[in-house]
């Protein structure tokens, strides 16, 4: 992917008028001009705050995965709800646990105090999913910058359009077509959870009440669940504990995360459900027979792509100055 970024658009005729999209104008470089440091005031930050703190890097490739999955990648997943606004993304299930957002913050107030008015929120999101994954040993990829910022938010697109951990390989490939993804995205996207940690809501029915009459999800390793059971989500009920998505190496970057769905031991239904199609197992048997590097670069292709979607550029959206509220 170059320099211009120079990408086919369709342009759509609807009822609505003339809709194009903006993806060419997204480029590597994008604030040279404008302000020059952006990028290295990210990375600078990152690379601090992250070593000390790498359990946030999980938290901030979600809060991309979230944000550009509602609306495209335009920081919509910032925005605070206030009296004039409907309920924004953050108040969606799956945003109750999303962390980050005043990492996010800190990194804006850097970049107006540098810049005012110039790098978006979105930019930042893009930007400092990719360094954080960088600064815990995890894979580089490109990322264009010259999104916009968006100025809607609504609690129940976020609901609509983020892939649940309950999802089965159907509901899966379905919701990332709808954002132009494939099932090999698919596939190698999923491998970001070799990092962070799950709460016990998101798999306690696998464990206690798969079928609404009590009962374990047979698709998962019963030894597995058993010690789950024991060590962590003891009760149906609980609501607290949290659990690694990898066990072993939820803080590095590997494939940890395909060995375990090839043993049934993927943590979501979502993560099994990727073994039950032919098509996605056989690449998660292609990446475990390839070495890290090659898994590196894929999940680096993906991110990208994953980063181009519905992005708001040139004179859509806004550059807002604090990425929690629209500018007035």
């Amino acid at each position: 992917m170059g320099r211009m970024g120079s990408y086919a658009c369709l342009v759509v005729f609807s009822a609505f008028g003339l809709f194009g999209c903006a993806l060419a104008q997204l480029k590597l470089g994008f604030y040279d001009q404008t302000c020059p440091k952006a990028e290295q005031i990210v990375q600078d930050y990152v690379k601090k705050h992250i070593a000390n703190a790498p359990s946030l890097a999980a938290p901030l490739l979600r809060m991309h995965f979230h944000d550009c999955f509602v609306r495209g990648c335009d920081a919509s997943v910032l925005l605070n709800t206030t009296a004039s606004t409907n309920q924004t993304e953050k108040l969606a299930i799956p945003n109750l646990t999303l962390r980050g957002f005043d990492f996010v913050d800190r990194v804006k107030n850097l970049l107006e105090a540098a810049c005012p008015g110039v790098v978006s929120c979105a930019d930042i999101i893009a930007l400092v999913a990719r360094d954080s994954v960088v600064t815990i040993g995890g894979p580089f990829w490109n990322v264009p910058t010259g999104r916009r910022d968006g100025t809607i938010s609504k609690q129940s697109e976020a609901q609509a359009n983020i892939p649940a951990p309950t999802f089965n390989f159907s509901a899966l490939r379905t919701s990332f077509a709808n954002q132009g993804l494939n099932v090999k995205d698919l596939v190698v996207l999923s491998g970001s959870h070799t990092i962070g940690i799950a709460h016990c809501p998101s798999l306690i029915n696998r464990l206690y009440n798969f079928t609404g009459v009590g009962d374990q999800d047979p698709s998962l390793d019963s030894e597995y669940a058993a010690n789950l059971k024991a060590t962590k989500c003891r009760t149906p009920t609980d609501n607290t504990t949290i659990l690694e998505m990898d066990p072993g190496s939820f803080r590095t970057f590997d494939l940890g995360y395909y060995n375990n769905l090839v043993k049934r031991r993927g943590l979501f239904v979502s993560d099994a459900a990727l073994i039950t199609d032919s098509t996605s197992r056989s690449l998660v048997n292609q990446i475990l027979q390839g070495i890290l590097p090659n898994f590196f670069a894929e999940f680096g292709k993906a991110m990208e792509k994953m980063g181009r979607i519905g992005v708001k550029t040139g004179s859509r959206g806004e550059i807002r100055k604090q990425c929690a509220f629209v500018n007035s």
